[in-house]
């Protein structure tokens, strides 16, 4: 005696989950996030900032340029050099004009500090402030 089966479409042992809608669905989200990411350019440097009471919040896009302790002036983790500020600033700001944020460690003479505002002032910065904590 021999049983027939018959065969309704649906295979015996497909206990599978399709996992493509929440794939899409995580890409999807990557994507959302980074486009909407606010990306702030570091100076590649750790400075220690001196402290103040009246200290503000700057825009988010601006060209952050940091005096290390001992006294290196470094753009993008490369130092620059104070002379090197002018042309820096300059190429950054010809599509439009940026605020300069002059992050300089507490140690460092008051007489670089001046020179690199300068620098940056005479590249046409909008305005040029120094961080603090």
């Amino acid at each position: 005696m021999s049983v027939k089966r018959r065969f309704s479409g649906i295979e015996e042992g497909s206990d599978e989950i399709n996992i493509s809608p929440l794939i899409d669905m995580v890409f999807i989200l990557l994507i959302f996030f980074i486009v909407t990411t606010v990306f702030v350019e570091e100076t590649g440097v750790e400075v220690n900032k001196p402290q103040a009471s009246s200290a503000q919040d700057l825009e988010k896009n601006s060209i952050l340029i940091a005096i290390t302790a001992n006294e290196k002036v470094v753009y993008g983790g490369r130092e620059i050099g104070p002379t090197g500020v002018r042309s820096t600033v300059k190429r950054l700001s010809q599509k439009e004009k940026m605020p300069v944020i002059v992050q300089a460690d507490k140690t460092v003479t008051t007489e670089l500090l001046i020179r690199v505002i300068d620098e940056a002032k005479l590249a046409g910065a909008l305005s040029v402030n120094v961080s603090t904590d």
